[in-house]
């Protein structure tokens, strides 16, 4: 059965539906700069290769502690260890780098395949303890994006920060260990579903394969030693067609990570799986039997077609109908990087410059923290299974708003509306007067609420929010010239204290509120 291809409209709100859902928040430029394209031309877009961001930087030394192999403002990820005060601090710079990266991005879904990819094979920076190993990881995630998931099952296998974190680098011929052969077959590729018969045996026989690895502190890689290589033949279930994968000897005894990874591709439930992941992410958690049938098959089959390819199975997903129905919009609620980042990115929040590095590493570490306050610490997931978010049944997103974080979240954007965050004389900070002042007609009530929930939300308010809303602007006066004077005054005469205050009074009142309701957790 071929997957159903959206023939309906292609307008603004579809528009911002899709760029909502590839991207951290949306800014009013990345709307007007697709709005009329095709959406075969705005996926293509999105999915465009692009050049690598510039790696993370020493912004560290501050004379309690110096690094003593890289420069304030120089590139440490292959620099010496130095020690665990200075790998502490490179990890914080890590984790900023990354936020950064988050805030700075172009149209493009490389950052949220980052994430995917971080949360599908997920470490914590706390076990792996290397920066350099947990940049390399990142950067690999990042390299191969929309490229081929069977070369990322592989390099992921051998990858220094995953042997760290899941003892890949204890495992060895006397002592086979089965942490990364179980988590290869049950999180990675195959999954936990009914369909996924693989056996107790299929892991031993995994740990056996993938003996012999070791990480090299020194090149920051990892290094192959045949004299912790189990060399005898491996022998896996039914499941996988009784595959025997022959021993080999010497320096090939690195090329059964090969043979493993052919044996695990040449099974049905593995594109099924990734296939569900991908939904789960990025459409709803609710995998009925009819959208199993209708979009997951469809898209494992694209997937296999198309030699274990991303790209296309993602340009399939994002122009299906199923993406684009009415009960797949506005109903997942934002992880906490895509609500702290989004605010950032909507309301054009001004960060220090480049040159400034130090402090704009310290602010893009506070919204780290902040989404880290509200349970998604980038680097950090939980454990091996990634945010429970994105895989717990039956809460699933759910999970991301308690009695806990909800009053968080609220606190978060009640914050950049009013004080912001300080740090050295630099403020980042929503400015209500330069977001208002690029919308059409930000004298108009009317219009102006209009364009606001347009943009920052993903789903239509009721008349009741509407009027409450133009009574902040009016001050809670009847006629809409108390709002239209205000605003035409403040701009005839822009320097002068008391009419800024008129106007930034009633916004900052007006852009609370918004942010409080729940349509603001929605995506």
């Amino acid at each position: 059965m071929a997957l159903e291809v959206y023939k309906g409209s292609f307008g603004k709100n579809e528009l911002t539906h899709l760029l909502k859902r590839c991207l951290f928040g949306v800014t009013r430029a990345d709307v007007s700069s697709l709005l009329g394209k095709s959406l075969n031309e705005v996926v293509d877009y999105l999915l465009l290769d692009s050049s690598l961001p510039m790696f993370p930087i020493n912004n560290y030394n501050d004379g309690s502690a110096n690094d003593a192999t890289i420069p304030a403002g120089g590139v440490w990820v292959n620099a010496p260890y130095g020690d665990g005060t200075i790998n502490s601090r490179r990890v914080t710079s890590f984790k900023s780098w990354w936020t950064g990266q988050m805030l700075t991005q172009n149209v493009s879904l490389r950052e949220k395949m980052v994430l995917f990819w971080h949360n599908h094979f997920a470490t914590e920076t706390a076990v792996i303890s290397d920066a350099r190993y947990i940049f390399k990881q990142n950067n690999l995630f990042r390299t191969l994006a929309f490229g081929s998931f069977k070369e990322m099952v592989k390099q992921i296998t051998i990858d220094p920060g995953m042997l760290r974190y899941l003892n890949g680098y204890l495992n060895t011929k006397t002592a086979p260990d089965e942490n990364y052969g179980r988590e290869l077959q049950e999180l990675f590729t195959m999954g936990k579903g009914p369909d996924a018969k693989f056996t107790e045996a299929d892991v031993k026989a995994a740990a056996r394969l993938l003996t012999g690895y070791r990480v090299d502190s020194v090149s920051i890689t990892s290094i192959f030693d045949t004299t912790r290589h189990d060399t005898t033949d491996k022998q896996f279930s039914a499941f996988y067609n009784n595959k025997l994968i022959k021993g080999r000897i010497g320096v090939d005894g690195a090329k059964e990570v090969d043979d493993i990874v052919d044996m695990l591709f040449m099974q049905n439930q593995l594109a099924l799986h990734v296939c569900r992941r991908l939904y789960t992410f990025f459409v709803y958690y609710d995998i009925t039997p009819a959208v199993e049938q209708n979009v997951i098959i469809p898209l494992a089959e694209i997937f296999r077609t198309n030699n274990y390819q991303i790209k296309p199975v993602l340009k399939a997903l994002f122009t299906s109908n199923d993406f684009f129905t009415a009960q797949n919009r506005s109903c997942n609620i934002k992880s906490p990087i895509d609500l702290v980042v989004g605010l950032c990115r909507e309301f054009e929040i001004v960060f220090p410059d480049g040159l400034d590095y130090v402090n704009l590493y310290y602010m893009w570490d506070y919204i780290r923290g902040q989404a880290s306050t509200i349970q998604q610490n980038i680097g950090d997931p939980p454990n091996v299974a990634g945010w429970p978010a994105y895989y717990q049944s039956p809460q699933f997103y759910e999970l991301w708003v308690n009695s806990d974080t909800l009053p968080k979240r609220n606190s978060f954007t009640d914050r950049f509306i009013s004080a912001g965050y300080t740090r050295n004389n630099k403020k980042i900070i929503i400015d209500p007067l330069v977001y208002t002042a690029k919308f059409s007609k930000p004298e108009d009530p009317d219009q102006l609420i209009n364009d606001v929930i347009d943009h920052l939300y993903t789903l239509a308010v009721s008349a009741q929010v509407k009027t409450f809303l133009k009574s902040i602007l009016l001050s809670n006066q009847a006629s809409n010239i108390y709002w239209t004077e205000a605003w035409t005054n403040y701009k005839l005469d822009p320097t002068n204290t008391g009419k800024i205050n008129i106007v930034t009074t009633r916004l900052k009142e007006f852009y609370k509120y918004i942010m409080n309701l729940e349509e603001y957790q929605l995506s």
